[in-house]
């Protein structure tokens, strides 16, 4: 085919824009490594351990003059992290996996046919939409109704609880990313050849066995997919965070007991938002850097782990 369409010319162009999206990728991530950069390399390893107050360690960050201060311990920011994203996972693949075989095997058509439609709409709504539902109704039912006067003293002097909790934050961001881990789950399972759980119902196994047994087996490729985007999305939210997790850099303690539940967190990607207006001020600005290096090379690692899982699981359900 002749003109702007013919091979010799659509080739080179589709491969100067991939270049391009690479060379963009590739520039972002030396600019951010080497923003963050005097933040690791003025606290070493200890950057991601603990020791003292990582609200006022930030805080002299903030206000320090050259020679700037970039004393930080990081681990209640990358507990908070851990803590919220894990578990959103957790209980997001518990949740879009029995969802996905409802929808595949046991809902009606009538069902399905509004039921689909309504996750996928339901990935798309913007997160601040979430942030506002949790601190309009969330927080004030959690400090009105389920964290007592008696709970709020007990804690008093280490921390105050005021509703914007792990509970809130958890709860928020496993409703954000199970519609999509649900529309992955179904893609899966609708995938799975009708030959291999025909032959199963035949020889007598019931519905949910098969289901159990084959065609989730035969997904487990796609649901680790699923997993690791959502995780990926998780770690990577800032604004609903920002919103309900607290807004203070703290270690929840699970020896608290069920008061665990309700203290308040700081992930990175909250702290990165809640202190934008510093950026310009050269250390601290390189701290929030640091905060990001993290989740980008986190997500690139969590990339490559479900890359490898993927494969041994195929291979394996081959």
């Amino acid at each position: 085919m002749s003109g702007w369409w013919s091979d010799r010319r659509v080739g080179p162009a589709l491969g100067s824009a991939g270049v391009l999206v690479l060379a963009i990728i590739a520039g972002m991530t030396v600019y951010v490594l080497r923003e963050a950069w005097p933040s690791f390399s003025a606290n070493g390893l200890a950057w991601f351990g603990t020791g003292g107050d990582a609200n006022v360690q930030l805080e002299n960050i903030f206000r320090s003059e050259p020679p700037f201060e970039y004393m930080l311990r990081a681990w209640p920011l990358l507990y908070g992290t851990l803590l919220s994203s894990g578990g959103a996972v957790i209980f997001g693949l518990v949740l879009s996996t029995l969802t996905a075989v409802f929808i595949v095997e046991f809902a009606p058509p009538s069902v399905v046919r509004i039921l689909e439609p309504v996750v996928r709409l339901l990935a798309g709504v913007p997160s601040v939409i979430y942030g506002l539902i949790g601190v309009l109704v969330l927080v004030p039912f959690l400090n009105d109704h389920l964290i007592s006067t008696e709970r709020k003293e007990s804690v008093f002097y280490v921390i105050q609880l005021t509703g914007q909790s792990l509970l809130v934050a958890t709860a928020l961001l496993t409703i954000m990313i199970v519609p999509i881990m649900i529309a992955i789950a179904v893609d899966a399972l609708r995938s799975v050849p009708s030959s291999w759980t025909e032959g199963a119902l035949a020889l007598g196994a019931n519905r949910m066995r098969v289901m159990w047994t084959i065609a989730l087996r035969a997904a487990r490729p796609a649901l680790v997919a699923g997993a690791v985007l959502a995780l990926a999305r998780a770690l990577g939210e800032a604004i609903m965070l920002a919103m309900v997790s607290g807004g203070v850099i703290f270690a929840p303690n699970p020896l608290d007991g069920s008061t665990f539940f309700f203290e308040p967190i700081q992930p990175l990607a909250a702290a990165i938002v809640q202190g934008a207006e510093g950026i310009t001020v050269k250390p601290y600005g390189q701290t929030l850097f640091a905060f990001a290096a993290v989740i980008m090379v986190s997500s690139v690692g969590l990339s490559i782990t479900g890359w490898a899982v993927r494969r041994r699981l195929r291979r394996f359900a081959a």
